[in-house]
């Protein structure tokens, strides 16, 4: 997974002034592995790409080819309806940050059910196609899936702090000085206030980022079907 150049890195970074974006520059697949990996990973996958050749196919018996256009309906079900439940808005918006963490949060464990389910229906569909080479991708896609889903998470844990900062600072730079009080005094705002709305759909545009960066590995087994 690709987090320095993905869609979410770059939204954040939008967000943060004064932090630049990340190069576009791609440093190499082996360079960005080494980054993520300890030793005892490195290890485990040189291992495990000594033995992937021998990945073996399924019998025929077994195979129930699934075409790739239906693998690719799955995808666009599973994009639709994660979209769906992100951009839902209530009548009335939260005016504090906790109630939107929570919701994050929320939306953060509905797409790791949904998207990890898909991911591993894909699998099964390449390896109905009886092909070694296919095989062998969903072997190394298993196996990197489970050793970096842990760091995966922890950053990914990370974004509603992020938000937070952004609340607040949206929430300053709009805050209108008190009329008839200390020059620092600050006034409530109104529910509905444009740095609101504002944070409202900066805090969706960060969600489906984030659903745009954990469907990367499974675009990248489809495409893969299609090459094949």
């Amino acid at each position: 997974m690709r987090f320095n150049d993905s869609l979410l890195v770059r939204h954040l970074a939008s967000l943060a002034p004064g932090v630049p974006a990340p190069a576009p520059a791609d440093p190499g697949v082996a360079q960005r592995m080494a980054q993520w990996l300890n030793v005892a990973d490195a290890i485990t996958l040189h291992a495990a790409q000594q033995s992937v050749a021998q990945t073996p196919t399924l019998p025929k018996a077994q195979q129930g080819k699934v075409a790739a256009a239906d693998l690719q309906q799955a995808l666009e079900r599973t994009r639709h309806t994660l979209r769906a439940s992100i951009t839902r808005r209530e009548k009335t918006l939260d005016t504090e940050y906790p109630l939107y963490h929570q919701r994050y949060q929320d939306e953060q464990r509905r797409m790791e059910m949904s998207v990890q389910a898909l991911r591993e229906h894909v699998r099964q569909g390449l390896l109905a196609q009886s092909s070694p080479r296919l095989a062998q991708l969903v072997a190394m896609d298993t196996l990197l899936g489970q050793m970096l889903a842990a760091r995966e998470q922890r950053l990914l844990a990370g974004v509603p702090s992020f938000l937070k900062t952004r609340y607040q600072q949206l929430r300053t730079q709009h805050q209108p000085a008190a009329a008839d009080g200390p020059a620092q005094a600050l006034v409530p705002v109104h529910p509905q206030a444009a740095w609101l709305a504002q944070f409202v759909n900066e805090f969706e545009q960060t969600l489906l980022a984030e659903l745009d960066l954990r469907l990367q590995p499974i675009l990248g087994l489809l495409e893969a079907l299609a090459q094949e």
